[in-house]
């Protein structure tokens, strides 16, 4: 898998300036999650660790915001717990949302959903939302 090359590729795109949002996706801990080998899933995992610890010091260094997020779970069950056997379909477990370097003044709140996260980008990117979008940013002011 690529995981080295997209890193290198989003820190030069994040870096560079060019741009206002950089979307990418690292498949490894997906990929490696449906052959059911617990071992590989660690390696993707920690591959990707990795890579997302140089993303967020570009962000960093760029004083920009980062959004870490995923649509469904799938390394982090690795064992069908009925059966004893590899478990290689994606789950249904909540998935994180981290939002890193963003306005302190803000929160994110809790119970959000995957329809959620368009909203709060265009909010932080102070952008209208569409009537067509029927989410809601995660954003909350803290008091």
């Amino acid at each position: 898998m690529s995981a080295p090359e997209v890193s290198e590729k989003l820190d030069a795109a994040i870096t560079s300036g060019k741009y206002d949002v950089v979307v990418i996706n690292f498949a490894n801990p997906d990929m490696v999650g449906h052959t059911g080998v617990l071992e590989a899933a660690i390696k993707a995992v920690e591959r990707i660790d990795a890579c997302v610890g140089a993303a967020v010091e570009a962000v960093k260094k760029m004083d920009g915001v980062l959004f870490l997020c995923a649509d469904h779970g799938n390394a982090e069950q690795m064992l069908n717990y009925e059966t004893k056997q590899p478990h290689t379909a994606h789950t249904t477990n909540p998935v994180p949302f981290i939002l890193y370097n963003y306005d302190p003044a803000y929160t994110l709140r809790e119970g959000g959903r995957l329809c959620d996260i368009a909203p709060t980008l265009l909010q932080i990117m102070d952008l209208p939302q569409p009537a067509e979008m029927t989410g809601e940013s995660l954003l909350v002011k803290k008091n």
